[in-house]
């Protein structure tokens, strides 16, 4: 059965980066930011740690915005919340920084418009662990924009994480989508090749590959932009 959905991971898929000088950069600009509100940042970072593996074991019962603000303000207190809109303001404004510690690849954007231009559904299924304003800055530093896709993970939208299988089977139930006719294209083994399960083709993009557990990745097709170029063409 021929391909009719793509689903693309953003963070070291069509975004080039070293995920461990990102998050340093972030969690660096995020509790500088903070500081000034009486956030020491050793237990800042500790408890946005804590809060993202709060999304990551999410059971569905909520969205994961839900789940990290519960979370952090079983921490800090109820006045907490009232900060929200200071993280939001570091994510329209200091994260921009962050950029700078990323890649960039034109490929990016040459793939996604030869899914559109061979009429493919085009989905960015990230790891919905950052809220819509921050995915949307990612996704124009990889020089992209949400109108690119007709669906994409926030933690607004979404009730599950990578590698959990729901999390996979909520984008399909959204978008209304046979799994037999979808393929997901991501740099994660464990995250991204999980879709296998679900009957989906797979694409191991190795440009930044994460393979946590030295797994065989002979066994999926893999390889750069240029070998997933060719893979698009003969499977849609």
């Amino acid at each position: 059965m021929s391909v009719k959905t793509i689903m693309f991971d953003l963070d070291g898929t069509l975004l080039p980066m070293d995920q461990d000088i990102f998050i340093k950069e972030y969690f660096t600009g995020l509790a500088v930011k903070l500081a000034p509100y009486g956030y020491e940042p050793e237990k800042l970072i500790k408890a946005i740690y804590k809060g993202v593996y709060t999304m990551q074991t999410n059971d569905g019962s909520c969205t994961n915005e839900k789940a990290f603000w519960r979370f952090f303000t079983s921490v800090y207190g109820e006045k907490a919340a009232e900060h929200e809109p200071v993280f939001y303001d570091f994510y329209k404004n200091e994260f921009q920084q962050v950029a700078k510690s990323c890649g960039y690849n034109p490929k990016a954007k040459e793939i996604i418009e030869l899914c559109k231009a061979r009429g493919l559904r085009v989905v960015l299924a990230t790891n919905p662990l950052f809220p819509s304003v921050a995915t949307e800055s990612r996704m124009r530093w990889a020089g992209l924009d949400k109108s690119d896709f007709e669906y994409f993970t926030v933690y607004e939208n979404s009730s599950y994480c990578k590698p959990n299988p729901k999390y996979y089977y909520e984008i399909l139930e959204k978008i209304g989508a046979d799994p037999k006719e979808c393929a997901m294209v991501g740099n994660d083994v464990t995250e991204d090749m999980v879709t296998r399960e679900l009957g989906m083709q797979v694409f191991l993009l190795t440009d930044d590959l994460i393979n946590k557990n030295n797994a065989d990745i002979s066994v999926y097709p893999n390889g750069s932009f240029d070998e997933l170029k060719k893979w698009i063409e003969e499977n849609t």
